[in-house]
Formats: C-alpha cells, structure tokens, sequence
C-alpha cells in the first residue's frame, strides 16, 4: 500500500502523526491477512510497534505486509513502513516496524479456523 503524507496527517512539526502511521499499517495487515485468509478478518492484537525515524510532510511512504505466522484461526502479520523523501539523492528509509493478529470470523464474528498452516 501507498500513501501520500498529506498536511491533513502531519503534526505542528511537520511529521507525520503516530495514530496515522499505526491505522495505515493496520490497514496494511488487513489487507495481507484478507488475501491469506479469503475471508473475514479482524484485528484482535497489535504489538509494539517501532517508530524509528520521522516521516515528513510530503514524502511517499510503502508498507509492506506479510503473514509470517498462521494458528487455527488466526494470522500474525508483520508491516514495515518504509519512506520515500521526494528530494534529490534522498534514500528510502525503514521509519516503523511491528507486529498485527488477526482473527478469521464467521457473519456473526466468531472465530473459525483457516485453511491450511502455512504463511
């Protein structure tokens, strides 16, 4: 997934929010969990997540998700953040990292197993 830091995320330094940064990768496991599991799905735990560097007003930033760990019925998904500064010479940077479960339920929201194991 893709996104565009836009004035409306960024705080009075010019960064961007913490609370976004954290929907966007919940977002981002989301989807990775979806496609695994082919059904319904939702987040049941987020681990600490690391910020290791601002991210700036106006820069691009990438999450990669990836199911890393399957259960019965749930997924352990692992996002990364990484940013794009949109200035000359500027290199990609990892600016968070953690750690999201998800749970695949049933249309009245209990749990059902997955198929299969393996991420």
């Amino acid at each position: 997934m893709v996104y565009p830091v836009f004035p409306g995320t960024t705080n009075h330094y010019g960064t961007l929010f913490g609370g976004t940064a954290m929907a966007w990768m919940d977002q981002a496991a989301f989807v990775a969990a979806t496609r695994y599991a082919r059904r319904k799905v939702v987040t049941v735990h987020s681990d600490a997540i690391d910020f290791r560097r601002p991210v700036p007003l106006g820069a691009i930033v990438e999450l990669l998700a990836r199911v890393v760990e399957v259960g019965r019925t749930s997924v352990r998904v692992e996002v990364e953040m990484w940013v794009e500064p949109v200035r000359e010479g500027a290199e990609p940077y990892l600016a968070a990292r953690g750690g999201f479960v998800l749970v695949a339920v049933d249309e009245e929201g209990r749990p059902v197993p997955l198929r299969g194991n393996q991420p």
